[in-house]
């Protein structure tokens, strides 16, 4: 099909394919999971992404020089400056891959009775995917918890939920909607907040003292704020 999900949900109603009267009420209550759930998932990746950055300052200034390097005097960097900044998008799917913003996927249910690792699973079962577990397996990761960019510069691993190893988004037919749209907003904010400012503890504060702890719920947010000094670069 062409066109965005709006028009794919549009084209849906008109046409009458599904089950029950998709109604515009349905495709309103929709799209406002969609913009609120991307919000807040957004916002919290990229508080995880400045702790890391901070926590390690020499990834941070290679972030910038990259991202200072290509901008040049623009105010801003756009959607057309993202393919050319390989460490800025390495440091989003590192950041992904150790703090993704909801770590349990959206349930399934098991079509047909089968076994895994010796375990008999019934039909209809309500399975739990442990995105956050997966992504720092350290059959499949090496350094797994170590925050390191790099690893993605020479990988094909997209966390697009094309691989099994990284899926944030989750996976299949069924991952989220709205991961064009997620990855679009992290990576210009990021490169955009890094790139105009340097980022600064506060006094008495050091690299050390940062921490990763974490608030329950579905969505992963930092336990503790993140608290930070910008100083605008002038150009």
């Amino acid at each position: 099909m062409e066109g965005d999900i709006v028009d794919i949900l549009l084209r849906i109603k008109e046409n009458g394919t599904t089950s029950f009267e998709l109604t515009l009420d349905h495709i309103k209550a929709l799209l406002m999971n969609i913009i609120a759930g991307g919000s807040d998932t957004v916002s919290a990746a990229l508080v995880w992404a400045m702790a890391a950055l901070v926590k390690k300052p020499l990834l941070m200034k290679k972030l910038q020089a990259e991202i200072r390097q290509l901008a040049g005097e623009k105010d801003l960097v756009d959607e057309k400056d993202i393919e050319k900044l390989p460490y800025l998008r390495a440091v989003v799917k590192e950041s992904l891959r150790l703090y993704p913003p909801a770590p349990l996927l959206v349930p399934r249910e098991t079509a047909k009775k089968c076994s895994v690792n010796g375990y008999e699973i019934e039909g209809g079962s309500t399975v739990y995917v442990n995105a956050w577990a997966i992504a720092r397996d350290p059959a499949m990761w090496e350094n797994e918890d170590e925050f390191l960019p790099e690893r993605f510069l020479e990988s094909g691993l997209d966390p697009r939920g094309q691989t099994p190893e990284l899926i944030p988004f989750g996976f299949g037919r069924r991952r989220c909607p709205g991961i064009g749209m997620a990855m679009a907003e992290m990576e210009l904010a990021l490169a955009n907040v890094v790139g105009k400012f340097d980022w600064e503890l506060p006094v008495g504060m050091k690299e050390e003292d940062i921490d990763f702890e974490v608030l329950p719920g579905i969505t992963m947010h930092k336990k503790n704020a993140l608290c930070l000094l910008p100083k605008l670069v002038i150009a």
